[in-house]
């Protein structure tokens, strides 16, 4: 996984054009061709692996939310934490995202579309702390490296941006902090899982905490 196969926005890569020649990537890289090559199959597809990025560039990231890992349902998986490709039913998690959308700010959102793109080209930066998942097989992928770069990621975003909104949803999500400078700001409540919304996720306003602490409000 050279820096000449690496398609991503400028801004990005100047930061994290590095950590492509380290030896976890290279490992990382071997680890994916070696369950492709042992008929598994992996999500997403590898012209989207690195979605998230291209569709919010450093400069115009305004906000961060933090997933854990890939759906990993056939089609579910593009790149982007919590969201589906048009067409596909929104997982239980998402269903309870935009529950809490509507009852936050009256935003109801149609039940057959769980595409975020539409978020992420606003500023909202829709990261996954391990990139690949194989199919059927949650958290298959989280030992490999990817969270060794996403790391890197939230560090680079840290150093480089002022006062981004960290939404962390969740224990895993919240495990980050250390990573994130004091001069941003934290959202945090349990995750929208139907194991976990009931116990905080559900009436704690993410959506209008963000809009309040941005000069302009996302279009949700």
């Amino acid at each position: 996984m050279s820096n000449n196969n690496i398609q991503l926005p400028e801004d990005w890569l100047e930061h994290l054009s590095p950590e492509f020649e380290k030896p976890y990537m290279v490992k990382l890289k071997a680890k994916l061709l070696e369950d492709k090559k042992n008929g598994k199959k992996i999500y997403p597809p590898g012209s989207l692996i690195f979605n998230a990025f291209h569709l919010t560039h450093l400069k115009d990231l305004r906000v961060v939310l933090l997933g854990q890992d890939p759906y990993h349902g056939p089609d579910q998986a593009h790149g982007l934490c919590f969201s589906v490709p048009l067409g596909v039913i929104p997982p239980p998690s998402l269903k309870n995202i935009f529950k809490e959308l509507k009852e936050d700010l009256g935003i109801i959102k149609n039940p057959n579309d769980g595409n975020l793109e539409n978020w992420a080209k606003q500023g909202v930066f829709l990261l996954n702390t391990s990139l690949t998942v194989c199919s059927g097989q949650a958290m298959s992928h989280k030992d490999i490296g990817w969270e060794q770069f996403t790391d890197k990621v939230i560090s680079v975003i840290s150093e480089q941006k002022e006062k981004v909104i960290f939404v962390l949803w969740g224990s895993h999500a919240q495990s980050k902090i250390p990573l994130i400078n004091t001069k941003h700001i934290i959202i945090k409540s349990p995750h929208p899982s139907p194991l976990s919304a009931h116990r905080g996720f559900f009436g704690s306003k993410p959506f209008s905490q963000i809009n309040q602490n941005l000069e302009q409000a996302i279009i949700w």
